[in-house]
């Protein structure tokens, strides 16, 4: 058995440890702060450029509603259970007709209020857009269950999930009980000043997992949907979005139908 050390030697040990310790924990600081940092700042740009999206989106919906003699019809979007819009969708990298563009869409609440928004991206397709058009602000209007539940679980591919048509124009037509039972979708685009109802064949409209995750924390958001919990920074984020939905889509939600 080793004899014991004096206790002056002990102590000295001991120090050299907790120094040793201490110098150990210091360097891992150094190393892990320059790249917590660069999260933080990466994150806080994510969020910037989210907020950003939100508010064009607002934008578009605002300069569409207040166009006069245009517009979506009133009475449609009062009975809609989800809006979503999509600013600058341009011509994609691939394929002939591809498009691409990022937007958000919300659900109704229970009580015919909006909740959370989510982020979207929207892919491929053909848009009839007239020839020379580069560019439009499309904007989705979701007449049932059936046509927003494919998207808000992760993807929506117009035409296999759900059927999506040019919708009626102008703010004052009627957009009643038959008009509505007639498509799951309603779908208009906006180009170089011009508004009307478009086709959207074959676009794939999908959450945009990262900036769903930047904005609310976690990429799956979909469950809060429908439940008003925006709160705190998100809700910053979206606020113009939201106040634009609370302003030219309020109302009550659909009466009961066989498509829900």
């Amino acid at each position: 058995m080793a004899p014991a050390l004096p206790k002056q030697k002990e102590a000295r040990i001991m120090r050299s440890k907790k120094l040793l310790v201490i110098a150990a924990a210091a360097l891992a600081l150094n190393w892990y702060s320059p790249v917590l940092s660069a999260q933080a700042r990466t994150n806080a740009t994510k969020q910037s450029d989210e907020a950003t999206r939100a508010a064009n989106a607002a934008a578009v919906l605002g300069e569409i509603m207040e166009a006069p003699d245009q517009g979506i019809p009133e009475g449609l979007l009062k009975k809609a259970y989800g809006i979503a819009v999509i600013p600058h969708v341009v011509k994609g990298a691939f394929g002939i007709g591809g498009r691409y563009g990022k937007g958000l869409v919300a659900q109704r609440n229970a009580d015919g209020g909006w909740g959370t928004p989510l982020f979207i991206e929207i892919g491929g397709g053909s848009f009839g857009l007239q020839l020379g058009v580069q560019a439009t602000d499309v904007v989705m209007v979701f007449t049932n269950r059936e046509g927003i539940q494919p998207l808000l679980k992760g993807k929506l591919k117009i035409g296999a999930d759900a059927s999506a048509t040019a919708g009626p124009v102008g703010r004052t037509v009627e957009a009643g009980t038959d008009v509505l039972l007639n498509s799951a979708i309603y779908a208009y685009s906006r180009s170089k000043g011009l508004f009307a109802g478009i086709a959207l064949d074959g676009a794939v409209i999908q959450l945009d997992d990262d900036a769903n995750k930047a904005v609310y924390g976690k990429k799956s958001v979909a469950a809060d949907t429908g439940k008003g919990v925006v709160v705190g920074r998100a809700l910053a984020v979206v606020q113009p979005f939201l106040h634009a939905l609370q302003k030219y889509a309020p109302g009550e939600l659909p009466k009961a139908t066989g498509k829900q």
